[in-house]
């Protein structure tokens, strides 16, 4: 495990799903976490269950909300040394029906909302001289899918991006990675699952089934095993690891 204790870490899209999961991980190695979203509720729930965590809504497309809630969390603790990019949204859509706004929507959160997290906290990052960035990306970053193509874009563009600041950062003593997750046990599957079975008549079993079959291991991801793959990247023995997309995939990819 590793022992975070005097760290501080943001979590974007904390309120549930993977974001709560790497919250609570975080938190439960010593780290103070800031959880940001759009939902009080959902947020305030998740900090209600650890003391370390702290919310504050804030939308990852909004530049000046991601600066503003970073600078109060690093005024009222310690500068943030650690941001978990995982605001992420996912839709589906033949590209012929797509327009503009579908386009526009997939990138803005997708991939402009890791830029937004990344220019917001970097400054924080650079005084503390050690750091950790990490986008929860997706298996669409290594790979295409159909009727997902804004949504394949935005994260293949959320790789590049790593690959890119991690050379720039490496002398910083600063690691910059991805975490590429298959289909992931989230609010977000279910999702999936409700816009298969309107399009194909599959049956929610049925529907789970066709999704589970594209792992090799024949089952999803769990949050956990990816709040693991976080914790060590954050760890001490992971200082080397910088630039790479980890896919979580069960043989996927």
């Amino acid at each position: 495990m590793s022992d975070l204790t005097g760290k501080q870490a943001l979590v974007t899209s904390g309120g549930s799903g993977v974001g709560e999961v790497i919250a609570l991980a975080l938190a439960t190695e010593g780290a103070h976490v800031t959880i940001t979203g759009r939902t009080q509720a959902s947020l305030e729930r998740v900090a209600d269950k650890h003391e370390n965590i702290h919310l504050a809504i804030a939308d990852v497309t909004d530049p000046d909300a991601m600066k503003q809630i970073v600078a109060e969390a690093s005024r009222k603790r310690r500068p943030i040394s650690i941001a978990i990019a995982n605001a992420g949204i996912a839709d589906s859509k033949p590209f012929g029906k797509m327009n503009l706004q579908d386009w526009n929507s997939a990138i803005s959160t997708n991939l402009t909302g890791v830029f937004n997290t990344y220019q917001a906290i970097l400054p924080h990052i650079e005084r503390c001289g050690w750091g950790r960035l990490i986008a929860i990306a997706s298996t669409a970053g290594l790979k295409g899918y159909g009727y997902v193509s804004a949504y394949a874009a935005a994260k293949h563009g959320v790789i590049g991006l790593t690959k890119s600041l991690a050379l720039e950062l490496a002398h910083q003593n600063i690691t910059v990675n991805a975490v590429c997750p298959g289909f992931t046990e989230t609010p977000m599957l279910e999702r999936s699952f409700e816009n298969i079975m309107a399009k194909t008549g599959m049956s929610h079993g049925e529907a789970r089934d066709a999704l589970a079959r594209t792992n090799p291991q024949n089952r999803f991801i769990q949050p956990e095993e990816i709040a693991q793959s976080v914790l060590w990247l954050c760890g001490p023995n992971s200082g080397s690891i910088t630039g790479q997309a980890i896919s979580i995939s069960g043989g996927e990819i």
